[in-house]
């Protein structure tokens, strides 16, 4: 599928942005990035790209010298569960993240745009309804009755209704994904926002042969992930489908944080062992449901978890051994 225009990616310089990019620019598109950075990892593949804070209305404003034909808003305060399920920084993600989407909405309500996209999560979910391995599915439908487990979800969910109001008031083009634990190479892989894939890939590189790294909690925790290509497979055909009801972009492949331990340990080719250690952990288990995308865009994720976690370790240990020397 592709397409050409016009398309400004909102959070441009974070890892799903950079890919994102990359992928429209494939496409023919011009493409203008925003960001507070550029992408960490590899140079932005974007025509224009702009160092800007995105709480600051102004600087929205100034992003629209055309008119797009796709806006992305992907820009958020986030990390992986060191970073939002501490406590410690709740504020800072709820009150940041606020802004940029209020921000946004705002001067979108005042452009002529094609389509919008708008990045959720599945930290949506009510966290009453993923408290046992046994029953965790994510159906979108479960989103309501609403009780996220944290403030992280709370925003997302906010977010997700006011984009949702835009569209229905403008009669705009409104598009939102609920994006599921997305991993993959260029993405944060130390320093306390990573997410789990890349955490576990970087312990088992810097982990001598026959000795242990350390999962926090018991490692029995359930989720899905779902690899990079795939996530920008999805919210490509999401933003240009005619569906404009809320729809999970996941794996639907289930996986314990022991197993994936496991999977990266086998990759390796080390002889390592797990010493469970207490942190973070968010819900007790977590997968997509992905009926709903396959039934309106008649496409679902099927790339297997292990493919996606080799190419991801590889990566990092490239990075690993890159910073040793």
């Amino acid at each position: 599928m592709s397409s050409s225009g016009n398309a400004i990616v909102f959070g441009a310089g974070g890892f799903i942005g950079s890919h994102l990019v990359e992928r429209l620019k494939a496409e023919g598109f011009w493409v203008r990035g925003v960001d507070l950075k550029r992408p960490e990892f590899s140079p932005t593949a974007a025509d224009d790209f702009v160092i800007a804070d995105l709480r600051n209305a102004s600087n929205l404003e100034a992003c629209f010298d055309r008119t797009f034909d796709e806006i992305y808003q992907l820009a958020a305060e986030m990390g992986g569960a060191g970073y939002i399920f501490t406590g410690e920084n709740d504020f800072d993600i709820f009150a940041s993240s606020a802004a940029i989407n209020l921000n946004t909405a705002r001067v979108c309500a005042n452009q002529k745009f094609g389509s919008l996209y708008f990045a959720s999560s599945a930290c949506v979910y009510n966290h009453h309804k993923q408290a046992s391995v046994d029953d965790y599915t994510c159906v979108e439908s479960s989103a309501y009755p609403a009780e996220p487990d944290s403030e992280y979800g709370w925003e997302k969910l906010f977010a997700e209704r006011l984009f949702q109001t835009l569209g229905r008031d403008l009669k705009a083009r409104v598009r939102v994904g609920r994006y599921h634990n997305i991993f993959g190479p260029l993405g944060t892989w130390d320093g306390g926002r990573e997410k789990a894939p890349a955490a576990i890939c970087r312990k088992v590189v810097q982990a001598a042969d026959k000795t242990a790294i350390e999962i926090w909690g018991d490692g029995k925790q359930v989720r899905s992930f779902l690899y990079i290509d795939e996530c920008i497979e999805g919210t490509v055909r999401l933003m240009r489908s005619d569906v404009d009801e809320v729809v999970n972009i996941g794996s639907d492949e289930p996986v314990s944080i022991n197993e994936l331990a496991e999977m990266a340990i086998e990759i390796s080719g080390k002889t390592l062992t797990l010493n469970h250690v207490a942190g973070p952990q968010g819900v007790r288990a977590r997968s997509s449901d992905n009926r709903l995308i396959e039934a309106r865009l008649g496409w679902r994720p099927s790339r297997p978890l292990k493919e996606g976690i080799a190419k991801t370790y590889a990566w990092v240990e490239s990075q690993v051994q890159a910073a040793r020397s």
